[in-house]
């Protein structure tokens, strides 16, 4: 199936993120996410970013931490954020293979496939889950739109790129020129 649209949005009677993904093929797929289940799957997701072979090739954290951000925003300045999401097709409501209600993710598992593209398990305690294939690109978008939701919740939860906390402390480093 190909992926068409996702959209991410707090729900704050809930105290969860509902997750939305439509495919071309006129289905979407209802996830609920909460603050535990995202605390679990953003150092997951930041390890498949790390895998991506120029960066995990890098011997020095600084070079790979500088070469992941650059990575990111070049990622997210290619995604567009502002087409609103499209619960409809063609006229038509989506179809909701796995049911009307949003599924309470309870597991989530991600990996590289043998093609080089990511891998993102999403899934209940018990059931049916959906399997997401990302590339690079979409990867960042995921997870720029974890970063830009979770910083409007009360979660007291900071999703933070490895490559900001390295261009910090590098300009709290007392600098002296001889």
């Amino acid at each position: 199936m190909n992926l068409r649209q996702i959209n991410l949005e707090y729900v704050a009677v809930q105290d969860r993120l509902i997750l939305r993904i439509s495919y071309g093929n006129g289905e979407e797929v209802l996830l609920w996410l909460t603050r535990r289940c995202v605390k679990l799957l953003w150092p997951n997701l930041l390890g498949l970013a790390q895998t991506v072979p120029d960066i995990a090739m890098q011997s020095h954290p600084e070079a790979k931490s500088a070469l992941l951000g650059m990575r990111h925003e070049a990622a997210l300045a290619k995604s567009d954020f502002s087409k609103p999401y499209e619960g409809v097709a063609q006229g038509a409501a989506l179809e909701r293979p796995l049911g009307a209600e949003p599924i309470l993710v309870a597991r989530m598992q991600t990996r590289r496939n043998p093609d080089g593209k990511f891998l993102l398990s999403l899934l209940p305690r018990e059931g049916q889950g959906v399997n997401v294939a990302l590339d690079e690109a979409l990867l960042h978008s995921i997870c720029g739109l974890l970063r830009n939701i979770v910083a409007k919740t009360d979660w007291d939860l900071k999703l933070d790129w490895p490559y900001a906390a390295t261009a910090a402390a590098a300009a709290e480093v007392p600098r002296s020129l001889n």
